[in-house]
């Protein structure tokens, strides 16, 4: 097995290794999707305007549903895939902006899922908003020879053309929604319905010819709806829609509630990580209650949570009434990198650093922002950070180990620990905050999205679960864009999570 980042900078992706060949997949002309730009931020408004003005995705996620009931879908939303009571999966979250991050992760993808039963994406499909005309290049074209079906969760981006196309894909190509009628004149809603962004009458022409591409019978699968439970080998696999804003409206809510009752194990799959950035977001539900409650219930047997939107790899091991339930962050399949060097010294729900993991490792995470500013503000000589560098001063500011032992000594330096402070490593105040560059909030919301690199090392990951009746075994595999990590993809992190 190759080293991973926890073993060498090598194999995290630092130096000059040879690039991978993930570029022959890609097509000849690639758009770089600029988080920055006017025009996508325009197109990208709808979350805004549902936060402003009331957020209809609950009306809009029920009249899919009822439409998919009406088509013979079924009503419990549970696919039931008859087979061995031994099986495996991948999960790969916020995969598709279509340029070389996400293309990156593709090599390893087939090598890891070959003899996979399935895969499902968790969260976000397509950037920047979910068009039928970008799953030629996002979906169909990088999965193509993955040869099992692909399921899926919607996340903010795909809801925001009302999630046409993702029906269209998923859902055995639903027909549009009938238009509803016109909200009374001066009303929030009839704000809302003004400036609300919809699909062009011309979007998705071509689909039928891309969906081509994975049109083998080994391929296929059908969902029920936007959200979905799966029954397969010993386990339950529940997918949540959390919609817009990352909440759950009330007939959800209680179709929730009702399939994660009985005895058999289950894992939760959601667009919205319930335990995020040393942080708990336990997901309200329209009505009362949260999806966090229903995964705590003794009686429901949720051993995991997997949730995309966070672009990068987090596991928090959290004791549940005798009972470890693995929180997990996996949003790392394709899109830019969130930080994780921001991440503050983790003491939640009992687990510490000890027991928490993340990739890429924050010093890996503080050297490549460092890199990305230095680039952007044509500073690259104050801004240079080595990854041994940025090893040692996240260490000294979380008073923990080193992750990776570097390999020599480094001394920490005043300008090092300035800049550490700049980019926000540890997410701990101090005199400069005031002058902190935008790295984890509000770079997250605008600045982030533009940190797109067309070089490696990317930093990507995906899951690969194998099933058995008495445990699960979930390993997160990197992929950096570099060959060495496509011909071997690196175990950054693995759990065994008993069943019995």
């Amino acid at each position: 097995m190759s080293d991973s980042s926890r073993d060498t900078a090598a194999g995290a992706g630092w130096g000059t290794a040879e690039r991978g060949d993930y570029r022959r997949l890609m097509p000849h002309k690639v758009e770089k999707l600029s988080w920055l730009s006017p025009k996508t931020l325009w197109a990208a408004r709808n979350g805004v305007l549902a936060s402003w003005f009331g957020d209809p995705t609950g009306r809009t996620r029920g009249r899919w549903v009822a439409q998919r009931a009406a088509a013979g879908a079924p009503a419990d939303k549970v696919i039931r895939r008859d087979g061995p009571d031994r099986f495996s999966f991948l999960v790969v979250g916020d995969t598709g902006e279509g340029d070389d991050s996400q293309y990156a992760v593709v090599p390893g993808l087939l090598k890891v899922g070959r003899g996979t039963d399935f895969a499902v994406i968790a969260s976000d499909v397509i950037y920047p908003v979910g068009s039928a005309d970008d799953y030629h290049t996002k979906f169909f074209r990088p999965y193509q020879d993955y040869r099992a079906p692909i399921y899926a969760i919607p996340g903010n981006h795909d809801w925001y053309e009302d999630l046409g196309a993702f029906m269209r894909v998923f859902c055995d190509d639903a027909p549009p929604l009938a238009p509803e009628p016109a909200p009374r004149p001066l009303t929030r809603a009839w704000l809302r319905s003004l400036l609300w962004h919809r699909p062009r009458p011309t979007d998705g022409q071509h689909l039928q010819k891309a969906s081509k591409l994975r049109s083998s019978a080994e391929q296929q699968a059908v969902q029920p709806g936007p959200y979905w439970a799966i029954d397969a080998g010993p386990v339950r696999i529940v997918g949540i829609d959390t919609g817009l804003l990352g909440t759950l409206d009330a007939e959800q809510g209680a179709w929730l509630r009702e399939v994660s009752e009985g005895p058999r194990p289950k894992i939760l799959i959601t667009g919205s990580p319930l335990y995020v950035d040393g942080e708990h977001h336990p997901c309200p539900i329209e009505g009362g209650g949260t999806v966090d409650d229903i995964v705590r219930a003794p009686e429901h047997r949720y051993v995991a949570a997997i949730g995309g939107d966070i672009h990068n790899y987090q596991r928090y091991p959290v004791q549940v009434d005798g009972r470890t339930v693995q929180y997990v962050v996996s949003g790392g399949g394709g899109a830019f990198m969130h930080a994780t060097h921001t991440i503050p010294r983790v003491g939640i729900a009992g687990v510490t650093e000890r027991d928490f993991r993340c990739y890429p490792l924050r010093g890996d995470s503080l050297a490549f922002y460092s890199a990305l500013y230095g680039r952007r503000l044509r500073l690259r000589r104050f801004f240079a950070l080595t990854e041994a560098e940025a090893t040692a001063v996240v260490s000294e500011r979380l008073g923990i180990p080193p992750t990776r032992a570097p390999g020599g000594p480094v001394r920490v330096t005043r300008r090092m620990r300035l800049l550490a402070s700049l980019l926000g490593a540890g997410g701990r105040p101090d005199r400069t905050s005031r002058f902190r560059l935008p790295v984890r909030k509000l770079y997250t919301r605008l600045f982030s999205p533009g940190s797109a690199t067309y070089s490696p090392p990317f930093f990507k990951q995906f899951l690969r679960l194998d099933v058995t009746p008495e445990a699960i075994r979930l390993r997160c595999h990197a992929a950096t864009g570099n060959r060495a990590q496509e011909v071997d993809p690196p175990v950054e992190d693995e759990v065994i999570i008993p069943l019995v």
